[in-house]
């Protein structure tokens, strides 16, 4: 797999899960933007998801990753962002289909929903898998065209 530079962030609820995250991403070589919690004191999930999804939009990051206590909370902020395509991942199936077909580009995890092996096993597909394009092209245009 390529280098990719990373932008990570998490709530309380997902401060542990993101350390284990944040590790492996190290360990493979990519590079890795924190932008915390790093305590597990309660925060607001939009604090995190803003930075990271602005990181991504400005090309700052190849990728994001946002984890909250189930990843729905920090999937609904960021995709209020344009140019984002964040997504909640549960196992390896849905990480695969949602970079094949949606170019998705905010993988979302909750840390109080998932173990951390699925996590890393979802996360290494997420990241290795690419956009298929062709078909998919149209419809992604749709979801960007503003809505009336």
């Amino acid at each position: 797999m390529k280098v990719l530079s990373i932008a990570i962030g998490a709530d309380h609820g997902g401060v542990d899960l993101k350390s284990h995250l944040v590790a492996a991403l190290k360990a493979a070589g990519h590079t890795v933007r924190d932008f915390g919690t790093d305590g597990t004191a309660s925060v607001d999930y939009p604090d995190f998801a803003a930075p990271v999804s602005a990181a991504v939009t400005a090309g700052e990051a190849d990728f994001g990753v946002l984890v909250c206590g189930t990843g729905i909370g920090m999937q609904i902020a960021a995709n209020r962002n344009p140019g984002i395509r964040a997504t909640v991942l549960h196992n390896t199936t849905e990480a695969r289909l949602t970079r094949a077909h949606n170019n998705a580009n905010i993988a979302c995890f909750g840390g109080r929903t998932i173990g951390v092996e699925v996590a890393l096993d979802a996360l290494n597909v997420f990241l290795s898998t690419p956009y298929e394009g062709g078909r998919h092209d149209r419809r992604l245009a749709k979801i960007e065209r503003p809505v009336a």
